[in-house]
């Protein structure tokens, strides 16, 4: 009984070692996806880890840390070449290390935030002063026109 129950929730040895084959070629394929998030990112690998872990494949910290970084865009480098120059990766965690790139993350999203309030101000600024000088030339001429009346 217990070899059937099995069978019909886990699979067969060959069902198993396909599965464990897929799964292992996502991980190696695993990239982060355009307009990704870091969230994101982690529920995706997260996924695949415990899948492969559950069908008896083990990682060390240093693999899956690595395997993270390289993961990520190139908007990510000057961070990736920041926590590989002060971190020793066999110590830290991959939870660890998904929360340093979500606060990374975080910084990044305010200061663009930042940026586009700061453009936006400076359009309505220049539109402002583009108005202005409209009107300073069209009170210039009127004063010429009034000045060209009064000889």
């Amino acid at each position: 009984m217990w070899d059937t129950l099995e069978v019909t929730h886990e699979g067969t040895n060959d069902v198993k070692r396909a599965r464990k084959h897929t799964l292992i070629q996502e991980y190696e394929m695993f990239k982060m996806l355009k307009g990704e998030s870091i969230v994101e990112v982690q529920k995706r690998f997260t996924h695949i880890i415990n899948h492969l872990m559950s069908l008896g494949k083990t990682f060390d910290k240093e693999e899956l840390n690595i395997k993270i970084l390289k993961c990520l865009d190139r908007s990510w480098q000057p961070k990736v070449t920041t926590i590989c120059e002060s971190k020793d990766l066999t110590y830290v965690t991959t939870t660890s290390l998904f929360g340093k790139l979500r606060e990374h993350e975080l910084e990044m999203n305010r200061l663009n935030v930042q940026e586009s309030e700061d453009k936006h101000v400076r359009s309505i600024a220049l539109k402002s002063g583009k108005h202005k000088n409209k009107q300073d030339s069209s009170d210039e001429s009127e004063e010429e026109n009034h000045l060209r009346v009064s000889l």
